[in-house]
C-alpha cells in the first residue's frame, strides 16, 4: 500500500537523493528539491547525476511509478528533510548559508502538523539556530522550545552515517540518531525515517545528536592522523610504514588504519573543526589530528617534487601522472580531495607536465581544466616518468606494474610500493 504521507527532501545531492529514492521505494510520494536545473531534469528523466551503485535503478522506478518528482522550489508536503551542503569557511568556521537558505525556502509552505529534520551535518546549536530562522518567517506557527511539547511544527535533527558507495544499503540498514528538541520531536521524526530504516532508531536530544555525528567523524580523523604521522616518521627513518602497521596490527589489541595522502570528503575533512570552532580551548587532539591530515598533502607534493628533480637533473622533463582524484575509492566525488589538491598544486607547479587517471569521471573539474590532461591507465603507465598513486580505485588494484628505467613512483597507499 502507498504511504500517505508526502516527504520532502531539499537537496538532491550524494546524500538526499539516494534519501529521496528510499522513501519512494516504499511507495511515499517524494517531493525533492534542488537549485540545480540539470540535476532536477535528469532526475525527472528517470536518471541520476552522481555516482552510487544502485542508485540509478532505484531512482528510475520511482520516478516511472509516480512516487518521485525533483523541483526547483520547494511545495507542501508533511515532513521535510534538508540534505544540503555545509563547509567551513577559510578561517575553519561552519558555513550555514545553504541550510539558512534552504530553511527560509520551506519556510512559506508550511503548515500545522509538519515535522522538519535537518540533516545536514552541522555544528552543535545548528538546529536551534533552524528555529530562530522559521520563527522569523513564519510568526504565526508555533516552534518547539526544549521546555513543553505544544508547538505546530516538529523539528529534529538526524544525520547521516552512509559509506559512499554502499549509501543505498547502509541507509536502511544502519542505526540512526534522532535529535528531538522535545520528545515528541524526536517521536514525529522517527515515525518518518521509520518508512524505510530497518536499523534501530535511537532517540535523543538535538545537541547530543548533533555531537554524536562530529564525535564519530573526529574519532575516524583522530585514527587516519595517528597512521599519516606514522608514514612520515618512517619515511624519515627508513622504514617502511606498510610493513610496520601489518606487524604492529598483530598484536591483539592493536589496530592501525593505512595512511594515505590526506582526508578528504564532506564529513571527516570537516566536521572535527565543527567541534574545534564551538570549543577551541578544549579540543586540542581534535585540533592537531586536523593538522596533521590537512599536511599530509604537502608531503607528497614535496615527495613528487624530489622525484621530478632528480631525473630533471638528466636534462628531462619529466611528466607526472597522478592517479586517483575522488576522496576516497571507487567513487566519483571529489569534496574536499586531498588527492585533487595534490593534483592541481602539481600542475601549477609543472604546467603541460601532468596527466590525470581517475576512472570515475569523464571530465576533469574546472580546477584542472586546461592545466592538466585526463588519461587512461595504460596511456599514464607508459608515458609518465612519475607515478603518483594517489587513490586506491579497484582498476589500480588489480595490477602491479613493473617500473622501466628512469621512472619513479610515489605511492600514497602502499598497494605497488
Amino acid at each position: 500500500m502507498p504511504n500517505s504521507l508526502t516527504v520532502s527532501v531539499i537537496g538532491l545531492g550524494y546524500i538526499g537523493l539516494p534519501t529521496a529514492a528510499m522513501f519512494a521505494s516504499r511507495r511515499t510520494r517524494v517531493i525533492g528539491v534542488d537549485v540545480n536545473p540539470l540535476a532536477v531534469d535528469t532526475i525527472n528523466a528517470g536518471g541520476i547525476h552522481i555516482v552510487e551503485p544502485e542508485l540509478d535503478m532505484i531512482v528510475r522506478a520511482a520516478v516511472s511509478a509516480g512516487h518521485l518528482r525533483a523541483t526547483l522550489s520547494p511545495e507542501p508536503a508533511d515532513a521535510f528533510l534538508i540534505a544540503v551542503p555545509t563547509p567551513f569557511r577559510d578561517d575553519h568556521e561552519p558555513d550555514m548559508r545553504h541550510v539558512r537558505a534552504a530553511v527560509e525556502s520551506i519556510a512559506p509552505v508550511l503548515t500545522k502538523g509538519n515535522v522538519v529534520i535537518l540533516e545536514s551535518t552541522s555544528p552543535v546549536g545548528a538546529t536551534e539556530s533552524l528555529i530562530g530562522w522559521l520563527a522569523a518567517a513564519r510568526p504565526d506557527l508555533v516552534f518547539p522550545r526544549k521546555t513543553g511539547d505544544v508547538c505546530d511544527v516538529h523539528v529534529a535533527y538526524c544525520p547521516e552515517r552512509v559509506l559512499p558507495g554502499q549509501v543505498v544499503r547502509e541507509l536502511v540498514i544502519n542505526d540512526r540518531i534522532i535529535g528531538g528538541v522535545t520528545p515528541a520531536c524526536a517521536e514525529r521524526a522517527a515515525s518518518v525515517y521509520s518508512i524505510f530504516v530497518t536499523g534501530e532508531l535511537l532517540r535523543t536530544d538535538v545537541r547530543t545528536a548533533e555531537m554524536c555525528k562530529l564525535t564519530e567523524n573526529a574519532f575516524r580523523d583522530v585514527n587516519i592522523a595517528f597512521a599519516n604521522e606514522l608514514s612520515l616518521i618512517c619515511d624519515r627513518l627508513g622504514i617502511s610504514v606498510w610493513e610496520l602497521i601489518r606487524l604492529a596490527n598483530r598484536h591483539p589489541r592493536v589496530d592501525i588504519l593505512q595512511p594515505g595522502c590526506g582526508v578528504g570528503g564532506h564529513c571527516i575533512a570537516v566536521d572535527p573543526w565543527f567541534i574545534v570552532s564551538k570549543t577551541p580551548e578544549e579540543a586540542r587532539l581534535i585540533r592537531t589530528a586536523r593538522e596533521v591530515n590537512d599536511d599530509k598533502p604537502r608531503w607528497v607534493r614535496d615527495k613528487v617534487a624530489a622525484a621530478v628533480d632528480e631525473l630533471a637533473a638528466n636534462d628531462r622533463q619529466p611528466r607526472i601522472a597522478c592517479l586517483g582524484l575522488a576522496f576516497k575509492p571507487d567513487i566519483d566525488d571529489l569534496r574536499e580531495s586531498p588527492a585533487l589538491g595534490i593534483a592541481c598544486a602539481l600542475a601549477e607547479r609543472f604546467p603541460g607536465r601532468v596527466m590525470a587517471v581517475e576512472p570515475n569521471i569523464e571530465a576533469l573539474p574546472k580546477s584542472l581544466g586546461g592545466r592538466a590532461t585526463l588519461v587512461e591507465l595504460e596511456e599514464a603507465l607508459e608515458q609518465a616518468d612519475v607515478l603518483v598513486l594517489l587513490v586506491d580505485h579497484k582498476p589500480f588494484r588489480k595490477i602491479r606494474p613493473s617500473l622501466r628505467a628512469g621512472q619513479r613512483l610515489v605511492d600514497t597507499r602502499g598497494i605497488w610500493a
